[in-house]
């Protein structure tokens, strides 16, 4: 017993440190970057998440590091994964759009129908982490809906116990679903950020094959297929053809 108690108290200590360690990391490349010191900052932003750590604010301020740095590439890179933890973020929202206003490429996206766009905008509300932890909060209100429903004695509160029991029932598995399918589409379906200051997209994935289009650095893109060391692609507009893979970084 002494010795699974030490080991978690071992294990709560090293946790201490990486924490410890993470913060320090952090407040440094902060005051590095109101410093004016972009590239200490950065470095120091780097080592906190080559530690494992990682946050939209972590991936804000790398995102203002490089934009600070004239990287676009890299400040979109980082501004879009703070945006998948933070996807209504204000302040994430606006710098990723002044980044994006400053590339090449202004890509129209495929017009949208109405119910199809309002749809869009409810599904990527909230993260897939987000949509699960919403998932078990309504669960739970479930069971207790369902535990008001078997223990009450009295009728009324039985039928507001079940009524109330199936509605949120029906509500955790809506936002299951939702969970899940943000979490299968993206495991199949990669967004990335163009890195090759100009690249033709080709039609198949073969150097020698015709050319169909030209993106630039910051363009950002989904990877709807692999073969070797190319990309199949889809843009906004959607222009789909392949790059190769040294091309992008996943978002």
């Amino acid at each position: 017993m002494k010795k699974y108690i030490h080991i978690i108290i071992i294990l709560f200590f090293t946790i201490g440190l990486f924490a410890s360690e993470n913060d320090s990391l952090i407040d440094f490349a902060n005051k590095k970057y109101s410093e004016g010191l972009y590239n200490e900052a950065i470095e120091n932003y780097q080592k906190v998440i080559d530690n494992g750590y990682t946050s939209s604010e972590l991936y804000f301020n790398l995102g203002n590091s490089y934009f600070k740095m004239n990287d676009l590439p890299s400040s979109i890179l980082y501004y879009e994964r703070a945006r998948r933890l933070a996807p209504n973020n204000e302040d994430i929202l606006f710098n990723l759009k002044i980044a994006n206003s400053r590339i090449p490429d202004k890509i129209e996206k495929v017009p949208e129908l109405f119910f199809k766009r309002w749809w869009n905008s409810f599904y990527n509300m909230f993260s897939v982490n987000n949509w699960a932890k919403i998932t078990i909060l309504v669960f739970v209100i479930t069971l207790i809906c369902t535990a008001f429903f078997i223990l009450s004695k009295q009728r009324r509160i039985k039928m507001i116990g079940f009524w109330l029991g199936l509605l949120f029932l029906i509500l955790s598995v809506f936002s299951f679903g939702l969970s899940y399918q943000k979490y299968v589409y993206s495991q199949k379906h990669h967004e990335a950020i163009v890195f090759t200051p100009t690249i033709t997209i080709k039609s198949s994935p073969n150097k020698n094959s015709v050319d169909l289009f030209v993106i630039h650095e910051g363009s950002k893109l989904i990877i709807t297929d692999k073969v070797d060391d190319w990309y199949e692609i889809r843009i906004a507009n959607g222009g789909v053809g392949w790059l190769l893979q040294s091309s992008v970084e996943i978002i």
